[in-house]
């Protein structure tokens, strides 16, 4: 079995749904009792913040590629993000990493194909919404990807920080991004949702909304992670 290192901290609701989920998966794929060995390092999540405020991606990247190092150090073979928005240095930092990595943007790309999902709401923060790392890579599929209005980006941020991220899942929250998600169908028909945080999942837990599947990203990048200590 390879041995996975996590960069968690990103933030630290998901990285515990992310060690849970990959126990879970892992069990569910061996069914002999045994548990995965994993390493995680959990980083700052405000430096990382203060890196994307400020536009000093190059910082981020050299960030998180210490944070890499040290896990490679400690014996992982590969390793994940386990969240979307350092995804937007990941084409600076996986040639760099000491480690191969998996990206959750690749993996959710995967799914889409394979699921023949065409037009994708992107709901994230602020910082992924407004980035081209998902659109280059969903774009080689034929898939287009389409942005909430910007109101309802400037919702969805403040809310993934001031509730999400700290751990508050409110069901008055749940039902604005549901909203937004119907008001997305009905504007731009989309066929999917991309839930591109790895908070997101912890409150929108069920599989479609309105027959509008969800992408769990969460959920795809620890299937892919999986697959591959078992590879």
């Amino acid at each position: 079995m390879k041995t996975v290192g996590i960069i968690g901290g990103l933030g630290p609701e998901s990285t515990v749904d992310y060690y849970q989920r990959i126990i879970a998966l892992y069990r569910q794929r061996t069914a002999d009792g045994h548990y995965p060995e994993f390493i995680v390092v959990s980083v700052d999540l405000r430096k990382g913040l203060d890196f994307m405020d400020a536009n000093e991606l190059s910082g981020m990247a050299d960030y998180l590629l210490e944070a890499i190092g040290r896990l490679a150090r400690a014996g992982a073979d590969f390793a994940i993000i386990s969240a979307n928005t350092p995804h937007i240095v990941f084409d600076d930092v996986a040639p760099n990493s000491p480690i191969p990595l998996i990206s959750i943007v690749e993996a959710t790309c995967a799914a889409a194909k394979a699921r023949k999902l065409k037009r994708l709401a992107l709901v994230g923060t602020r910082y992924t919404m407004q980035a081209n790392f998902y659109p280059k890579v969903l774009a080689r599929e034929g898939i287009d990807l389409l942005m909430p209005e910007r109101e309802d980006q400037d919702y969805i941020h403040e809310k993934y920080f001031s509730e999400l991220v700290p751990g508050k899942f409110l069901p008055e929250t749940r039902a604005g991004l549901l909203a937004i998600v119907d008001r997305m169908k009905a504007k731009s028909g989309i066929d999917g949702v991309i839930l591109a945080g790895t908070e997101l999942p912890l409150l929108l837990r069920d599989p479609d909304h309105n027959g509008i599947p969800f992408l769990d990203t969460t959920k795809i990048h620890c299937e892919a992670a999986v697959a591959e200590m078992l590879s």
